[in-house]
């Protein structure tokens, strides 16, 4: 019998970008665990800009860890979550989850940039300020906001029913220069100029 040809299930995947690789170490959570998950998303797609964010928070007295990794290709977006999980068992095992989600650029509708802005009075021009939220929406979770419709008539006691808007914030990011680096906030600021160009087509 002779040889068989691997499936491509099992054929190696291309290798992640050297600087994507670095962002994923330093963020140092799972790191291997997190490249795995994202080489295989990306499929062997090139990567043309990144962004890596990691937070951790505190809910009572566990200590939570999480990582968002955003990748961006020239047909997709690219988006990895990995999280810390409680174990309930008696040994208390370490659990993480990591889940991939992949976005057609197409299907991209917004990306926000809200740029925070100390002592707006001494702005510098082309500073943009220290600290970005960055909010992207692709129609996977949409939220309606209701308040009660008013008339300009401070006397009127008429119900004028709701008014509203829905926004679509899929994921939201915050990235700050004095907590993560000016470094950080170049390559968020960067990677949303680039998705902001590529998505619509």
């Amino acid at each position: 019998m002779g040889p068989t040809s691997p499936s491509s299930a099992s054929t190696p995947l291309a290798p992640l970008p050297d600087d994507l690789t670095r962002a994923i170490e330093r963020a140092g959570y799972y790191p291997a665990l997190v490249g795995d998950v994202v080489q295989a998303a990306l499929a062997g797609e090139d990567v043309v800009s990144h962004l890596v964010h990691q937070e951790t928070t505190f809910d009572h007295d566990v200590v939570r860890r999480h990582i968002t990794v955003l990748a961006l290709t020239s047909s997709r977006l690219v988006i990895a979550h990995a999280d810390d999980h409680t174990d309930d068992s008696p040994e208390h095992e370490d659990t993480a989850t990591a889940t991939t989600e992949s976005v057609p650029l197409s299907a991209v509708r917004g990306v926000m940039v809200t740029h925070v802005v100390s002592n707006p009075q001494e702005y510098r021009p082309g500073s943009l300020g220290r600290e970005i939220t960055l909010t992207l929406g692709w129609g996977a979770v949409s939220r309606v906001d209701l308040v009660p419709a008013s008339c300009a008539d401070p006397d009127c006691d008429a119900d004028h029913g709701y008014e509203g808007s829905i926004a679509s914030d899929d994921i939201s990011l915050r990235i700050s220069a004095d907590a993560e680096g000016e470094a950080a906030l170049r390559q968020a600021l960067g990677f949303a100029r680039q998705l902001s160009a590529g998505i619509g087509r």
